[in-house]
């Protein structure tokens, strides 16, 4: 069988109407057959995996209903949400609140106390108008047509459409209320619609172990974890996408990051939100609340999918080394701040040797662990970095190194299901957006190459 990968941005019918369209075309013409891709034990033969991301279940399913006889575990389910997405008979069950972090870096902060509203919607880095073509949304569909030949033609003008009309980083108007909004979930639509563009929520490693606050003291039989899940607006006005290693700006508030409270938004399914989405579930088998592999970034999720570990800092031939400072998370807040990491960031810290409880922030979390009858294993070798957000991988699309950005992955010898597969006589193929732009220009935005696991590892590149 053959394995063809696929990502996109986030979860939308431009991935689903665009992609398959050119696969059939390119994998007709240059995919050769191996020994074993006939030899499978069922009828099927060939595997596509799509890959999501940046949504969580509740962020698109929240109010989602399903057929007679089947259950679901959402906001609706649980009588957070009515059905027309206004507050629920147990809407505080999903209440937020804010803390206070100083010094040293707490997973499971002990010093909070409840929102009376929650911090404001902002529009984070959104587009806010159609430009030359810098940034998304596209200014012609001459040139949507361009950089994405794969959407069906009667498609392009949804690339054309969807700017905020706001500066970035600002407080959301389009949302009514958005500068007071009830503590918990918020429905986006009609203010924010569907195909619009919208702040993007904090999705690095030790911030979302902090918006999850997990303590074996919360832990109950009906929540054995211990996780509350109850900071995470918080952590995006506290600390949001990181620091970079800068100092906290001046006049911080919680509208400096950009980001508030993006995390409570969600769509209604039962308003036409997410139609097509909504009859796949209809339709098909819906995983309901799995989230992502790893806690982490984009990088460290698709790396743990294409190759079930993470990847760690090497001297280039396989053998573990130390990062550069600059390059090694932090989250012990700056001095003087509440929860401002000291060293973290795209271009900050994001490897971890979490074999070692005295490395900033590895203490914290490996107590968590250490907590439960159980003792999961965190799988750390002393002497290693991880990398638990995004990185450039360390090959262009050409197959040469990438040596034109400092916080670059070197490459290592971690095995991918590529590996397996071709161990096996099995063909396979990776297809991301924009490939043939990145091709020509590895400047393009329109490719994600955090996306793509197989560009870490030389026995593929």
């Amino acid at each position: 069988m053959r394995l063809a990968m696929l990502r996109a941005q986030a979860i939308g019918t431009i991935l689903l109407a665009a992609v398959p369209a050119a696969l059939d075309n390119a994998a007709a013409q240059t995919v050769s057959l191996q020994a074993n891709d006939a030899a499978t034990t069922t009828p099927i033969k060939h595997v596509i995996v799509i890959i999501g991301e940046n949504r969580s279940f509740d962020h698109v399913f929240g109010a989602y209903q399903p057929r007679p006889g089947q259950t679901v575990f959402n906001l609706l389910s649980e009588g957070i949400i009515g059905a027309d997405g206004s507050p629920g008979p147990n809407f505080a069950k999903a209440a937020q609140y804010q803390a206070v972090v100083e010094g040293k870096y707490e997973s499971a902060p002990t010093h909070k106390q409840p929102y009376d509203k929650l911090p404001p919607a902002m529009t984070g880095s959104a587009p806010a108008a159609a430009s030359d073509g810098s940034e998304a949304p596209f200014l012609t569909i001459g040139h949507a047509a361009s950089m994405d030949p794969g959407l069906p033609g009667a498609d392009l003008r949804l690339l054309l459409t969807g700017a905020t009309g706001l500066p970035k980083r600002s407080l959301d108007s389009r949302l009514l209320g958005a500068a007071a909004l009830p503590n918990g979930p918020f429905q986006l639509t009609p203010g924010i619609p569907y195909d619009a563009y919208a702040a993007s929520p904090v999705h690095r490693f030790f911030q979302m172990w902090q918006q999850l606050d997990c303590s074996l003291d919360h832990a109950t039989p009906a929540n054995p974890s211990g996780c509350l899940a109850d900071l995470f607006p918080w952590v995006e006005v506290s600390v949001g996408a990181g620091s970079n290693g800068k100092p906290q700006p001046a006049g911080f508030d919680d509208k400096t990051t950009g980001e508030g409270s993006t995390a409570m938004g969600f769509y209604n399914v039962n308003d036409g939100d997410a139609s097509y989405l909504k009859q796949l579930a209809d339709s098909y088998a819906l995983s309901d609340n799995y989230h992502q592999a790893v806690n982490g970034g984009t990088g460290a999720n698709h790396i743990m999918l294409g190759s079930g570990d993470v990847i760690w800092f090497s001297d280039g031939k396989g053998n573990a080394a130390t990062p550069p400072k600059n390059q090694i998370e932090n989250p012990d807040p700056q001095p003087g701040t509440n929860n401002y990491f000291s060293q973290d960031g795209y271009s900050g810290g994001s490897y971890v040797g979490c074999a070692d409880r005295a490395e900033p922030g590895v203490g914290s979390i490996l107590g968590y662990l250490a907590a439960p009858p159980y003792r999961p294993n965190p799988n750390c070798e002393p002497g290693h970095f991880y990398l638990v957000n995004n990185y450039n991988p360390g090959y262009l699309g050409d197959g040469t190194l990438d040596k034109t950005d400092p916080f670059t992955v070197p490459p290592g010898n971690l095995p991918t299901i590529g590996d397996a597969l071709i161990k096996k006589g099995v063909s396979f193929r990776y297809y991301g957006e924009g490939w043939n732009a990145y091709l020509q220009d590895p400047s393009s935005y329109l490719y994600c190459n955090i996306c793509n696991f197989l560009q870490y590892t030389p026995t593929i590149m």
